[in-house]
């Protein structure tokens, strides 16, 4: 139980706008630029980033429904 807690939580820290690391590289913007990123390049961030988490969603699904035999 704790590797799979230790996984999510480093996975969580990807650099991906929907997760807590993506706001982490928008405070490091924030603090090197020395102004905040637009509200629109945020926005367009985030569903970039949903879009590759859905992605990874349906890859994986398919993934492990091919290895059943469901897909040939």
């Amino acid at each position: 139980m704790a590797l799979l807690s230790i996984n999510l939580g480093l996975i969580n820290l990807f650099p991906i706008p929907l997760l807590d690391g993506g706001r982490l590289v928008f405070y490091v913007a924030e603090a090197v630029r020395g102004k905040p990123v637009s509200r629109r390049v945020q926005e367009v961030s985030y569903q970039a980033g949903f879009a590759l988490i859905a992605a990874l969603f349906l890859f994986s699904t398919f993934n492990d429904l091919s290895n059943l035999g469901l897909f040939h």
